[in-house]
């Protein structure tokens, strides 16, 4: 009996550290691959010729395009890729979602983008840390927010041609509140992943977890930067 709740008792902690490492990885992932978003947003507008593509219409089109190809790519392909050639192609969606990010530098005043990114890492650390370590299960209400989300690109869409100020500030707001509930609910999934899939490669699953908790914070961040950026 002994000896059953001693192995019993190393299995969990075995689990525990596991599921602590692999959370640790995927948060590196994700702050590096928001280095590299933000180096190369500040560096594309002093690149001519960069930045000549990356800010016409049909440049941005293009990046848009190659961003939502590497998202599918990745997602669908994880299982099937080594851990280096994952991350390879995660840290060039950040290289690209970077490019197209250039823009903010030009409209928005630094010190308001500054201060919303501080602004989004604290109200994203603090719906990451609750879905980590809460004890409810998140699935119902990430299952309305992703309904929610497909709502609000249809918005998002609408409004694009209406181009209604009120609309805007109404889509912005419900933005803020959807990945702020994703945050939540994509870190616990991520922990789930862990749970269940303990003999999983650390790096294919730490590299899945990175992108879903990148695509969140970098939509929160552009959904603030509408109520707390400054515009030049």
């Amino acid at each position: 009996m002994n000896n059953y709740y001693s192995q019993n008792t190393v299995d969990t902690q075995a689990l525990d550290s596991f599921v602590s490492r692999i959370m640790k990885q995927v948060y590196v992932k994700m702050f590096l691959a928001l280095v590299v978003s933000a180096l190369t947003a500040l560096a594309v507008p002093h690149i001519d010729g960069v930045a000549q593509f990356a800010l016409s219409k049909g440049g941005y089109l293009t990046l848009a395009i190659i961003e939502i190809g590497l998202v599918i790519w990745i997602s669908a392909g994880i299982n099937r890729m080594s851990s280096s050639t994952a991350t390879l192609l995660f840290y060039l969606f950040a290289l690209v979602n970077g490019a197209t990010l250039a823009i903010i530098f030009l409209v928005y005043s630094p010190g308001s983008i500054m201060k919303t990114f501080f602004i989004t890492a604290g109200t994203f650390g603090a719906m990451s840390i609750y879905g980590y370590f809460t004890e409810k299960d998140l699935t119902k209400i990430g299952t309305f927010l992703i309904f929610a989300l497909f709502g609000l690109i249809i918005c998002s869409v609408v409004n694009f041609f209406a181009h209604s100020d009120t609309m805007s500030w109404l889509i912005s707001g419900a933005g803020v509140l959807i990945f702020l509930g994703l945050t939540a609910w994509d870190t616990q999934k991520i922990k789930q992943m862990a749970l269940q899939m303990p003999n999983a490669a650390d790096g294919r699953l730490a590299t899945i977890g990175a992108l879903s908790l990148y695509l969140d914070f970098i939509n929160l961040f552009l959904y603030l930067l509408r109520f707390f950026g400054n515009r030049d």
